[in-house]
This record gives C-alpha cells, structure tokens and sequence, in this order.
C-alpha cells in the first residue's frame, strides 16, 4: 500500500466531540442522594429527566461544553490552531455553542440541525470537596451524521482527537469511523479519548479492535478506564497489558499524577498542588489539552505530561472546564 502524501497541515487538531452546554451548581451532598443521582460519576438522561434535574438544580451558570470541546479550547488558549466538529441544534442554546467556539478562536461550521431534539446539555452538580454530578442529555449532538464531515477539514489537521462519549450513538459512531479512516488516509495521528467506564463497557470490544487494528495513535485513560479496558484492577498490571498495544499511552490518576508510555520510553509526573479542589469538572479534559500542546510541537515526553498538569491543577481551581488564566504565560512560567 503507497504512503500517503502527507502535505503540511492547517490545523494542529480538530475534534469531533458532543457540542453540549454545561449547566453548573454548587449542591450540598444531600441533594446528589435525594435526586437519585450517580455521584462523581456521567449519566446519559433523557430530555424530561434533564427538565428535571434543572428545576431540581440551585442557582447555577451555563458555559459551553463538551469533553472534546473543552480541550478544543483549552489547545486554542494555548496558542495551537483549531477546529471543531459537532451537532447543535437551530435553537438559542445552539447559538450560544457555536458563538462561544469561535470566540475561542475555534472554527465550527457544521450546520445547525433543523427540528428536534434540542441541542445538548450537561447539568452539574458540584459538592463542596469540588466533585462533580454529570447527567448529561446528548440532544442533537448523537444526530451528527457522516454527511456532516468536511473530510477535507479532516484531512488537514495533524491530529484528530475523538471522544468516547460520542461512541455511544449509531450515527457519531459511523461518523467518526469515517473520520479515522480520513485523517489516516491523510497519514494524520488519531487521538482518542476513553471519556468513561460505562462508555467501555458497552464499547469494549469495538475499542480493543481498533487498537489492535492500529488505527489509534494516541490513547487518553484514566486509572478507572484503565482497570475497565484492561481488565485488571492492579495500575501497572492494566500499563502492562495496554502499553504494546498504542504507540502512545497517556493514563492520569488525579491526585496521584500521570504517566504516559510512547514507543517503550516510559514518563512519569506529579500532580500540580491547588490551595483548592473548586470543581473537577474538565481536569482530563485540560490535561489533554496541556499534553497535545506539547506533543503536536515534537516536545518531550515528560514535558508534555508537565503540560498537561499544570492545564488540570488550573482548571479545578475554578468553576466550569475551561481556562481563565493566561495559559502560555503559565506554562511558561511553570515549566
């Protein structure tokens, strides 16, 4: 088989992700027990339940979210070049997706979906140790079809990154099966991110499948994901069963640090301190996005797990899973 022709890229990454508005509450533990909910965990609801759990909700605040999304934006604030793949609906809330993307300075041009359902929203309760309650109504987002692709788009960024949270609905899935094949097409890396155990469990084989098959350059796990794709309860036990199968592993264990595994070079970092734990909401999220930056610009292994420590320690510190601060000049000055 030729190898393709790989022309220099226009994009550092582009994200196909669930286009999803967060809606973000500080609760009292109490609240996550009477509401039934799934706590520190992510629950797929329906669009009644979302009703709900919003009348249920105290006073909160709506940010434009998404797992891949939220990378997307943490990549931008750190100077690499973006775009963005997603469903929204034609509604308010769908206009406030795609306003907050490109003032981000990400391009999103995927046309809005006429009719129902709504677009996407993820409501969040945080308890006061700054874990976070996610029950998330995909909406229009798990309507994203294959014919929604720019495959040129696709093409021209470096990177792909996928999350797995959009695995679980036919058309994304068939969506981003196309993508890979694309962006592979175009000898581009495929990145891809685990989102979740239950996401695993119902995927699991698919997943493993495309390891074996060779068509994930970049694997994003945390310690629970690990333990569910591998099977093993043990950390390096799961390293071990995992590492030969992915050019590049990257497995974060929150407090504890991450550790990432490339081509038989293993790298190991430590968690940054925070005077406080506000909200994990977005911490793998702005990992990612800390690690990308470093690997889309050929950095060392372990500086990019650097990278993407310092891009988590700065966004529990806040509410909500994007960056607030400066993310050059803090990485500049934390590196």
């Amino acid at each position: 088989m030729p190898v393709p022709e790989i022309n220099p890229p226009r994009y550092d990454v582009i994200a196909i992700g669930n286009a999803v508005v967060d809606v973000i509450a500080s609760c009292e533990e109490d609240l996550i027990d009477e509401l039934q909910l799934n706590r520190g965990g992510m629950t797929l609801i329906d669009e009644a339940r979302a009703e709900e759990l919003y009348e249920a909700m105290p006073p909160a605040r709506e940010v434009s979210g998404g797992s891949a999304a939220n990378t997307l934006a943490g990549l931008a604030t750190l100077g690499l070049q973006c775009a963005f793949i997603g469903q929204v609906a034609d509604d308010q809330l769908g206009k406030v997706f795609r306003h907050d993307m490109r003032a981000t300075g990400i391009d999103f041009d995927t046309p809005a979906r006429e009719g129902e359902p709504a677009t996407g929203r993820v409501l969040i309760f945080v308890t006061p140790d700054g874990e976070r309650t996610m029950n998330t109504f995909l909406g229009a987002g798990q309507y994203l079809p294959a014919s929604a692709l720019d495959e040129d788009l696709i093409a021209s960024a470096a990177i792909l990154y996928l999350e797995g949270y959009l695995w679980d609905p036919d058309e994304p899935r068939r969506a981003m099966r196309r993508a890979i094949e694309v962006a592979r097409n175009a000898g581009r890396k495929v990145a891809f991110t685990a989102s979740e155990s239950f996401v695993i469990e119902r995927h699991r084989d698919d997943f493993c499948q495309m390891l074996d098959d060779g068509v994930i350059d970049i694997l994003f796990v945390n310690e629970s994901e690990l333990a569910t794709l591998t099977g093993e309860d043990d950390f390096e036990a799961g390293l071990a069963w995992l590492k030969d199968k992915v050019p590049v592993l990257v497995a974060t264990r929150s407090e504890k640090g991450a550790v990432a595994i490339a081509h038989g070079e293993r790298a190991d970092v430590a968690a940054v301190p925070v005077l406080k734990v506000v909200d994990t909401t977005g911490a793998g999220d702005q990992f990612a996005a800390g690690f990308l930056s470093g690997y889309a610009r050929g950095e060392a292994l372990t500086r990019c797990l650097k990278r993407g420590a310092i891009a988590a320690s700065e966004v529990i510190a806040h509410y909500g899973p994007r960056p607030e601060a400066d993310m050059i000049a803090l990485m500049n000055e934390r590196l």
